[in-house]
């Protein structure tokens, strides 16, 4: 077995993909999961990539803006290493508006995104007929039309890390000794380990229950209505979700609060009437105290990392924490931005 440089623990979406960028620098990887890949939160079924909104522009702000910009080179890397497909496709995202003030609002921010975005997306106020038929209801009859989000199937998306870690030399293994540097990428388990390790609360798991449905509207865009995302994806599905439960007695189980949430779903948007759930799925998803992920150096562990926290946007920004942790362990650089770091939750 080859001596590994480094030893990540975790295997979701953040423990994958900063493995992957680590091994396609040459370092040798070890990623530990007793559970295997995909286990948590991460082996989800919604796999929204939406951005923030283009105003009162901030570094949390910027850090997930480029990682979506950096997410389809990271992606197509991933496959082309490992043959497997992440179901990533950067589709945009359509949003109903509600009434006159936020009609307002949609404009002002079609203003500053096109400075704020570089011009490399956009967010665009567009009559709901243009959505051609497949848009949520809209009382003002416009809609929101960003160019900037996108999607993946979050459980394909860890088997493709998987197999491109592998190809690469890298192992992902359900126990092994540690080795090397530590990256902790352990969820909400390791943001309660953390939180009796400090003796303050550092963060907390929040469920999230989704269902998916058998209809085939792949190369839509994805659906931001009721505060539900519908997901479109490429194996011919449509997920929607999720709830946001802070207090739960079980973390894997559904119950009535997806029944409101599917309800909820086929109100914002017709077609999904007729069309037939076939997965229920619940999980945990780690929010840090500061709501953005917890990134760094543990202050108390020499050659020790975490990188937790991903909550809702995991995936989003993968890309960007990969590259930033992999720049810290590896190289020493600390390029990690004001408010991810582990000392803003402790």
């Amino acid at each position: 077995m080859a001596m590994a440089e480094m030893t990540v623990y975790g295997a979701g979406a953040f423990g994958l993909a900063i493995a992957w960028e680590c091994v396609r620098r040459g370092a040798k990887v070890r990623v530990i999961d007793p559970f295997g890949p995909g286990a948590g939160s991460s082996g989800g079924v919604v796999g929204a990539l939406a951005p923030h909104t283009p105003e009162n522009w901030n570094a949390k702000k910027d850090f997930q803006f480029r990682s979506l910009l950096a997410a389809a080179e990271f992606w197509a890397g991933v496959e082309e290493a490992g043959g497997k497909s992440a179901g990533y496709a950067r589709s945009g995202r359509l949003q109903p508006i509600a009434d006159e003030r936020a009609l307002d609002l949609a404009r002002a921010r079609e203003v500053s995104a096109a400075t704020l975005w570089e011009g490399q997306a956009e967010w665009r106020v567009i009559p709901e007929g243009d959505a051609a038929g497949w848009a949520p209801r809209s009382a003002t009859g416009f809609l929101i039309h960003d160019t900037l989000s996108g999607r993946m199937h979050p459980r394909q998306a860890c088997e493709a890390l998987v197999a491109a870690i592998t190809a690469k030399g890298g192992e992902v293994v359900t126990e092994g000794p540690e080795e090397g540097a530590v990256v902790h990428a352990t969820g909400w388990w390791g943001l309660k380990d953390l939180s009796e390790r400090f003796g303050k609360t550092v963060g907390n798991g929040v469920k999230g229950q989704a269902a998916v449905f058998a209809l085939d509207r792949r190369e839509m865009p994805q659906l931001y209505a009721d505060s539900l995302h519908i997901i479109p994806h490429a194996n011919g599905t449509v997920a929607i979700g999720s709830t946001s439960e802070r207090e739960f007695d079980a973390p894997d189980t559904v119950d009535q609060q997806l029944d409101d949430v599917i309800a909820r779903a086929r109100q914002a948007l017709p077609e999904l009437e007729g069309a037939e759930v076939i997965q229920r799925w619940a999980g945990v998803r780690p929010r840090a105290k500061s709501r953005a992920p917890m990134l760094g150096a543990l202050p108390d562990a020499a050659g020790q990392f975490v990188a937790n926290g991903g909550f809702k946007i995991g995936f989003g920004m993968a890309a960007g924490v990969a590259r930033v942790m992999a720049d810290l362990v590896l190289e020493g650089r600390d390029g990690i931005p004001a408010g991810f770091r582990v000392e803003d939750n402790l």
